[in-house]
């Protein structure tokens, strides 16, 4: 890629896009105007570190002319350590201006639904589900995102067979998308007696939440049913029938809410959970490479089908995807991922960019 041709245009297409901007009559379509806001707001970031980039190329090319004409040494001396600071400067800026130069992926700025299922080893499993979505729940906590638990089916262990859990705020899908499939842990479960480490898997999937103008659900396409709920709960749980079962007819999709008292309110969120999976599968349809670089697929859950392993004995956490380990387990479960969060964002872009 000609970079510097890439660069020029991004500013010619940013004045067209800031005489948009300038539109009385762009707020009348709001689809529109989040998109070309959207875009401003890209280009605007990209053509600032163009302005620093244009500078630190004069600058070496005017530090190059004075080591060449100028007659004094001092000054040339000092032509040359800004030469060899600028020259330091311009691979580092070229690699963050290659990145920028990624264009964001609308779906980035969703909200999500956060599915966990148990997958391989039994009551450890499900223990480790419990901790994953502890884990995911801190870090919402610290960057300030929200969290309502859709459904989750405990286990008498204290884990949790499933978890399902909507997380809405600033970039929740750009940050977790690629936390979608199979999580392994190895460690010593705390019911084992002979201190025998034990490896068990556990399946994430990551759905952006879709909203009600973006998937229409016809009501002849969707078979509902009402029940009583099943398993542990209050006074009521078992007595009405609240628990909401969906069957979407056409793909197969089933999906039961069984979590609240009221049916309403069960019903609702069961059409929150059948938008984003009938979304996830529209995306995939239209943008197949999308799910090649976002290893969405969550898989059996077989334990060799694996992303990342989280190893206690070793204090140590590896993404088996872009081979990136880190330490200080205790700290990352507590939600401390940010350093992971960003290598697979910056792998993931690097890959687009070489696609260019």
């Amino acid at each position: 890629m000609d970079l510097i041709k890439k660069l020029d245009e991004c500013e010619a297409r940013l004045k067209e896009v800031q005489e948009m901007v300038m539109d009385p009559n762009l707020v009348k379509d709001q689809k529109k105007y989040k998109d070309v806001m959207r875009e401003n707001g890209y280009l605007s970031d990209v053509c600032e570190l163009y302005t620093e980039y244009k500078k630190v190329l004069q600058g070496i090319k005017d530090a190059t002319e004075m080591i060449t004409m100028e007659d004094d040494v001092d000054m040339k001396e000092m032509a040359r350590e800004e030469l060899k600071e600028l020259e330091a400067q311009q691979p580092k800026l070229e690699d963050q201006i290659k990145l920028k130069l990624i264009p964001p992926d609308p779906l980035d700025e969703k909200n999500i639904i956060l599915e966990i299922r148990s997958a391989a080893g039994g009551d450890e499993a499900s223990l480790f589900v419990r901790d994953l979505w502890e884990m995911y729940t801190h870090l919402a906590e610290r960057r300030g995102w929200k969290t309502e638990t859709m459904e989750a089916q405990e286990t008498e262990v204290g884990g949790f067979n499933k978890i399902v859990t909507s997380i809405s705020g600033k970039f929740v899908y750009g940050a977790l998308r690629f936390e979608s499939g199979v999580h392994r842990v190895q460690r010593v479960p705390a019911t084992e007696s002979q201190g025998r480490l034990q490896t068990s898997t556990v399946t994430v999937a990551v759905l952006p939440e879709a909203e009600e103008t973006e998937i229409e659900i016809k009501p002849g396409d969707v078979r509902v049913d009402v029940m009583r709920a099943g398993g542990p709960g209050g006074q009521c749980v078992n007595t009405t029938d609240s628990a909401v079962r969906l069957t979407h007819i056409p793909t197969g999709l089933v999906v039961i809410q069984q979590d609240e008292k009221s049916q309403i309110k069960n019903k609702e969120k069961a059409f929150r959970v059948l938008r984003a999976r009938l979304f996830e599968l529209e995306e995939s349809k239209k943008q197949a490479e999308r799910a090649a670089t976002r290893l969405s697929m969550v898989g059996s859950g077989a334990r060799s089908e694996k992303i990342r392993t989280y190893n206690y004995p070793q204090d140590r956490i590896t993404d088996h995807r872009i081979n990136y380990s880190q330490h200080n387990l205790p700290g990352f479960m507590m939600g401390d991922m940010d350093d992971m969060l960003d290598a697979l964002n910056v792998y993931a872009k690097e890959e687009q960019f070489s696609q260019l």
